[in-house]
C-alpha cells in the first residue's frame, strides 16, 4: 500500500499543530493538544507515528492496554525506553507509581530548547468512571506539560468516550483540538486500487475503506478475484478484522453482539431485530439499541417528512462491518475448514440485492457533499422515506432539516444494477411515492449505476447521477 493514500490534509493539520508549537505561539504555554478519534483500523496510530518519525522531533509513543494501571504504568517505562526523548532514560528508571507521578517524571523528560511530540494511544483504556485519569491528566497539562514545546497527541478508537474527554463539564474540557479521522472514502480506495468508478464503491463497501483490508487488494482486481484469495486465507484482514474490533468494543456484552448480529443480517425493524436476536425482551433490546447507538456501530434512522414517525429503522454504520455480519461472520466455520467457496457462493448469489441497500447511505453521502450543482439545491439533510408497512419507500429525500422537515427539497430512487439503466417504470414509479409522501411537484433525482438511458427531463426527472459524478464529491 502507498504510504497514507489520502491522508494529505490529516499530515498537514498535524505537521501544524507541531510547527505552531515550534513557534512559541502560546508564549510561556507553547504546548499543544490533540484529541484523534476514529473507529479500530482505520490507521490512526500508523499515521501519528509515521508523522512523528518524518518530524524530525524527538517523540515517545505510548499505547495502553487496559489490563490494569500496574500493567499500562510498567508499559509506559518500556515504551519509553524505546523512544527518541533525550532524557527518556528518567521514565523508565523511575518506575511511576500512579499517573501523577507518571507525568511529573515525563514533563521532566521533555526538552525545553525545542519541540517534543508525546502520543497516548487508546486513551479510553485509561478513562475509569470516576474521572481520577481525566483528572490527573488535566492537572498535569495545566501544571507542566503545557508549558513545555510539545505536542500531545490523544488517540481512542472509543468515539463516544473521546468526544466525552473533551465534553462541557469534564475536567480536561477544552484543552485540546479534536480531530476525526476517517476510512479511506470512496474515491481514495478507487485511487488506491486503480478501479472503475462503479468498482470502487463496490470496494468501498466491502472494505469499508479501512487501509489494511484495501491493502490486500491487488490493484485494479475485480471482487471476484480479491474475495477468493481472502477467503482462502482464515487470517486475511478481510476475516479478523471486524471480530478484533468487535471483541475490544464489546468485551462482556454478549446481548449486544447478539442484537447486532440480527442487524448485520438485514432485519431493520425493532420487532423483526428482537424475533431475530432469540426472542429478546423489548426492555434489553432497548438497552442494547442505545449501547450500539451510543459506541456508533449502529446508525438508528427515522423517515424524513413534514410529518413526525415512529418507524425507526436500524443499520450498521460501517459499511465493512455490515458485510462481515451478513456474509463473513456466519461462513467462519466454513472458512476455517477450507470451504470458503460456499461463502463465495452465497455472496455471489445475494451480491446485487445486498449491495443495492448497501450503497444508499454512501449515494446520499455523495449527494450532501455535491449539492448545490445546478440541477438540485443543497440540502442540509438527506436521508430516506418509509411507512410502518413499506407499501411507500423512497430512497432519497432532501429537506431543510430532519427527520421533521419543514420544506422538502428533493426525493430520488436508487437503482444500482449492472447491465439495466433507470427506466420509465422506476420513473413512473417514483412520481407515484412522491404523491404518497407530498403533494408538491418536488424534483424527482435517479442514480443508477448504469445511468438513465431513455428518460429525459421532458419526462419529468430533473437530475441523472452515476458511479463518476458521486465520486467527484469526494476529489472535490
Amino acid at each position: 500500500m502507498a504510504d497514507f493514500v489520502g491522508r494529505r490534509r490529516e499530515l498537514e493539520t498535524l505537521e501544524r499543530e507541531l510547527a505552531r508549537v515550534a513557534s512559541g505561539t502560546g508564549g510561556d504555554r507553547p504546548g499543544r493538544c490533540l484529541m484523534l478519534r476514529g473507529r479500530r483500523r482505520v490507521g490512526k496510530s500508523r499515521l501519528v507515528e509515521r508523522f512523528a518519525e518524518r518530524s524530525g522531533a524527538p517523540f515517545l509513543f505510548y499505547a495502553a492496554t487496559g489490563a490494569s494501571p500496574a500493567a499500562d504504568l510498567a508499559r509506559l517505562a518500556r515504551d519509553a525506553e524505546a523512544s527518541t526523548l533525550p532524557l527518556a532514560r528518567l521514565l523508565s528508571a523511575a518506575r511511576p507509581g500512579d499517573w501523577g507521578a507518571a507525568f511529573d517524571v515525563l514533563a521532566a523528560a521533555l526538552p525545553q530548547d525545542r519541540p517534543s511530540i508525546v502520543v497516548i494511544d487508546e486513551v479510553p483504556y485509561l478513562m475509569d468512571a470516576d474521572g481520577a485519569f481525566e483528572g490527573t491528566l488535566q492537572r498535569a497539562w495545566d501544571r507542566v506539560l503545557e508549558t513545555k514545546p510539545v505536542l500531545l497527541v490523544l488517540i481512542g478508537s472509543d468515539l463516544s468516550m473521546m468526544e466525552a474527554l473533551n465534553g462541557y463539564g469534564r475536567p480536561f474540557h477544552q484543552r485540546g483540538r479534536e480531530m476525526v479521522l476517517g476510512p479511506l472514502n470512496p474515491a481514495e480506495v478507487g485511487a488506491m486500487l486503480d478501479l472503475t468508478p462503479a468498482a470502487a464503491f463496490d470496494a468501498a463497501l466491502i472494505t469499508g475503506g479501512l487501509p489494511l483490508i484495501c491493502a490486500d487488494w491487488p490493484r485494479g482486481a475485480g471482487i471476484q478475484e480479491f474475495l477468493t484469495a481472502a477467503l482462502e486465507d482464515p487470517v486475511s484482514a478481510l476475516l479478523v478484522s471486524a471480530e478484533r474490533s468487535l471483541a475490544a468494543e464489546f468485551p462482556q456484552t454478549l446481548q449486544a453482539r447478539r442484537v447486532l448480529g440480527a442487524i448485520g443480517s438485514g432485519e431493520r425493524t425493532f420487532s423483526n431485530i428482537a424475533r431475530a436476536a432469540g426472542g429478546i425482551g423489548a426492555t434489553p433490546l432497548q438497552r442494547s439499541l442505545e449501547t450500539l447507538t451510543h459506541k456508533r456501530v449502529v446508525a438508528a434512522e427515522l423517515p424524513v417528512s413534514t410529518r413526525a414517525s415512529r418507524d425507526r429503522r436500524y443499520r450498521v454504520a460501517d459499511p465493512y462491518l455490515r458485510f462481515w455480519l451478513k456474509h463473513l461472520g456466519p461462513a467462519l466455520p466454513e472458512i476455517e475448514r477450507g470451504r470458503g467457496d460456499l461463502a463465495l457462493a452465497r455472496i455471489r448469489a445475494g451480491w446485487t440485492s445486498w449491495r443495492g441497500r448497501a450503497v444508499e447511505p454512501l449515494v446520499r453521502e455523495a449527494l450532501a457533499r455535491l449539492l448545490p450543482d445546478g440541477r438540485l439545491p443543497a440540502a442540509p439533510a438527506i436521508g430516506g422515506y418509509w411507512t410502518r408497512t413499506n407499501d411507500v419507500e423512497i430512497d432519497i429525500v432532501g429537506a431543510d432539516r430532519a427527520p421533521v422537515a419543514r420544506r422538502l427539497l428533493f426525493v430520488g430512487s436508487v437503482k444500482w444494477l449492472e447491465n439495466k439503466s433507470f427506466d420509465r417504470h422506476d420513473l413512473a414509479a417514483l412520481q407515484r411515492h412522491r404523491a404518497a409522501l407530498t403533494d408538491q411537484p418536488l424534483p424527482l433525482v435517479a442514480v443508477s449505476r448504469s445511468g438513465a438511458d431513455g428518460v429525459r427531463a421532458l419526462d419529468g426527472l430533473d437530475a441523472v447521477y452515476g458511479p463518476a459524478e458521486l465520486l467527484e464529491a469526494w476529489r472535490s
